[in-house]
């Protein structure tokens, strides 16, 4: 196999012909299936065969491990803020690859990073600590109700990777009782206001003729329509995958049948700079089946949010299929949209309009003192008949109850 020449500038990045290299690769292979990104021997593999034809230039050294390592597009942030991190100085790789933090000699302030990021740089006996504390929050019960007051509290984008896997576990088994309307069609019940003389007849041949007890006709009761809105902008992509999860899990057709054998009609997409449709994703019955569709399903996960234009798409093309007076919309967004103001404000108040009820599911309100003072989120705080947090899983169990609430009034 060829070997490369790397530049004067560059060569502490490693040598080919010397090993360092292939340790460096190992190394940096390592921390990202710390950080959660899957990553085999075989990707590595293909790793260093492609920095062989592409060379050790820094935009084509990090352009063509992103390629070949990654295979989700919500693990783009991630892997660039660890490149970054994992290549800014030889003494830093050093240290990663004989496991040891890696901190400056300095006082400097640290930059600040994502919780996945600092928990794949930390040393290798932290990580496995965090496993066996993992273990414990799931089997171990003298533990398990101070750890998991803490988890319940926490906002989802400061959870460490190992804490994030956890939360949205948990997530999962959070119920979402949505309520329920009176339809037209009726069927049998013990509060009707109508007789029901087919199985009057059919009751009066069990007794020989005699007709000893006269059935009712109720209205069946039906859960209402539900439209749910994600943002999967880079602002919202931890918030985004959990909360997914949550919804497929609670609104499981197990879980959303009302007495009458009714099933719950959902309907989900996906925005950012564009609309995905989700819906045939959640009709797999796991929810990690799910998750793996709907990333594939989305184009423009991590990028920009236009929540005008992708309402517009959502109006033009699936209008008539999914909008009706009763159907329940959760948009979920932290309303920092980058579109035209005029166009979100007249596709909201269409949206207002055509449904049963708009309420905006957003992160933000984790802080103290929030006021929507971006445009857009000034614009759906005016049009969404209620707002909800849905920053930790606290929020998550009080949902169901707020829902109601706000459904009453």
């Amino acid at each position: 196999m060829a070997s490369i020449s790397p530049s004067p500038a560059l060569t502490p990045w490693g040598d080919a012909r010397s090993g360092k290299l292939a340790d460096n690769l190992s190394g940096f292979g390592r921390a990202l299936r710390r950080a959660g990104v899957p990553v085999d021997a075989a990707r590595m593999a293909l790793a260093q065969r492609a920095l062989l034809l592409v060379g050790l230039r820094r935009d084509d050294f990090g352009a063509a491990l992103e390629a070949v390592l990654l295979s989700r597009a919500q693990d783009r942030m991630l892997f660039r803020e660890l490149f970054d991190a994992y290549f800014r100085n030889p003494e830093l790789a050093q240290r990663l690859l004989a496991q040891m933090l890696p901190g400056a000699e300095s006082r400097a302030a640290r930059t600040q990073r994502r919780p996945r990021v600092s928990e794949a740089l930390a040393p290798v006996h932290a990580a496995r600590s965090g496993a066996r504390e993992e273990e414990k929050l799931q089997f171990d019960a003298a533990m398990t109700a101070s750890a998991l007051r803490r988890l319940r509290q926490a906002d989802f984008n400061q959870l460490s990777a190992s804490e994030y896997l956890l939360a949205e576990r948990l997530a999962r088994d959070i119920p979402l009782p949505l309520p329920h309307y009176a339809a037209r069609r009726l069927r049998p019940g013990v509060r009707g206001s109508r007789p029901h003389w087919p199985g009057a007849m059919q009751h009066a041949v069990r007794s020989g003729g005699e007709l000893l007890q006269l059935p009712l006709l109720q209205r069946r009761r039906q859960p209402l329509p539900l439209l749910v809105l994600v943002d999967v902008s880079g602002s919202m992509e931890r918030y985004a995958r959990l909360l997914l999860a949550f919804l497929h899990a609670a609104t499981a057709p197990r879980h959303a049948r009302c007495a009458g054998g009714a099933a719950l009609r959902r309907d989900v997409f996906a925005f950012g700079t564009g609309l995905s449709e989700l819906t045939p994703a959640f009709r797999l019955a796991d929810t990690d089946a799910m998750l793996l569709a709907a990333s594939q399903a989305i184009a423009d996960f991590a990028g920009g949010t236009r929540i005008g234009e992708s309402l517009a798409r959502l109006r033009l093309r699936h209008a008539r299929h999914l909008v009706g007076r009763r159907t329940l919309v959760l948009l979920i967004s932290d309303g920092l949209d980058t579109g035209a103001p005029e166009v979100l404000a007249q596709e909201l108040g269409w949206l207002r309009r055509h449904c049963g009820r708009l309420l905006w599911l957003n992160p933000l309100l984790r802080f103290a003192g929030y006021a929507p003072t971006a445009r857009g989120a000034a614009e759906l705080q005016h049009q969404a008949h209620g707002v909800l947090a849905v920053h930790n899983l606290g929020c998550l169990q009080d949902l169901a109850a707020s829902l109601a609430s706000l459904l009453r009034q």
